[in-house]
């Protein structure tokens, strides 16, 4: 409300100082007429060109000193967004005064402000500066590649997607190359990105092969279920306790499969067979 108040009251000296400034320029153009009016100019004087009184007009401000005031009463999260917007946009380095200048948000008279700022995981402060903060520090194509090959379980693509502007691009030129898998989602959030390095590859004998074929796995699936668990594997399926629910409720049968209707077009021969009644003529 002061805020307001003020503009208000700005508001209307500006229009009193500028019917102020109107009236003496007009004062001054009727005594400049008259004085010049009697006088007699020689024949050979140069004419001197007439001068143009332009109206001084102050600026408008308003509208800026609204959104100001707008910025700086919103909540301290909005506030924050607007600043690490800034941030990651530019990824450049700014002080507190640049950031008022930038954003209208004024870091250093709101405590709220400052202390949600300089413990924003996202946020990096080295006590004059402000700058946009990734999990991992990454500056090209070849630092991307070099931290994913530490990460052969996988990677997710979440942890680097801001660690700089164009590194989902260069994600799809090495997925393009062969140099990494980038397996999707259907969200975005859990996507992982795994090192595909040649080094890795292994070659193995035929001996070994076929001792790996020879290897014969429980009949029963219940069997198999229970050497996965004896491994520290959970299985995805409870076969005992499926069996067992069947006992009590019955097995559903399975669903007849619906037969498909032929579709008539043109090639297709029509007959009346199965209208012997036509064929009766009367002898």
């Amino acid at each position: 409300m002061a805020l307001n108040e003020r503009l208000s009251k700005f508001k209307q000296q500006q229009e009193r100082c500028q019917t102020t400034l109107s009236s003496i320029a007009a004062t001054q153009a009727s005594t400049t007429k008259s004085h010049n009016a009697p006088r007699s100019r020689p024949a050979n004087a140069p004419s001197a060109p007439a001068k143009q009184i332009q109206a001084i007009k102050f600026s408008n401000d308003t509208e800026r000193l609204q959104h100001i005031n707008s910025v700086r009463k919103s909540p301290v999260g909005a506030q924050i967004k607007l600043v690490i917007e800034l941030l990651y946009k530019t990824r450049l380095a700014y002080t507190a005064e640049q950031i008022n200048e930038a954003t209208y948000v004024a870091i250093n008279s709101n405590k709220a402000v400052f202390d949600s700022l300089t413990n924003n995981p996202k946020v990096q402060f080295d006590g004059k500066r402000f700058s946009y903060k990734s999990k991992h520090d990454l500056k090209g194509k070849d630092q991307l590649l070099h931290l994913i090959r530490r990460f052969p379980e996988g990677l997710p693509v979440v942890e680097v997607k801001d660690s700089y502007p164009t590194v989902l691009d260069d994600l799809q030129a090495l997925k393009a190359s062969g140099d990494v898998w980038w397996l999707s989602s259907m969200d975005s959030q859990e996507d992982i990105v795994y090192p595909n390095d040649p080094k890795s590859k292994i070659k193995l004998d035929a001996d070994l092969k076929q001792l790996y074929r020879e290897i014969e796995l429980p009949r029963d699936m219940i069997d198999i279920e229970k050497e996965l668990l004896k491994n520290g594997h959970k299985p995805a399926t409870d076969t005992t306790k499926r069996r067992a629910a069947a006992q009590i409720h019955g097995q559903r049968p399975k669903p007849k499969a619906k037969k498909k209707q032929k579709e008539i077009t043109k090639r297709t021969k029509l007959t009346n067979a199965h209208l012997p009644e036509l064929f009766d003529l009367p002898r």
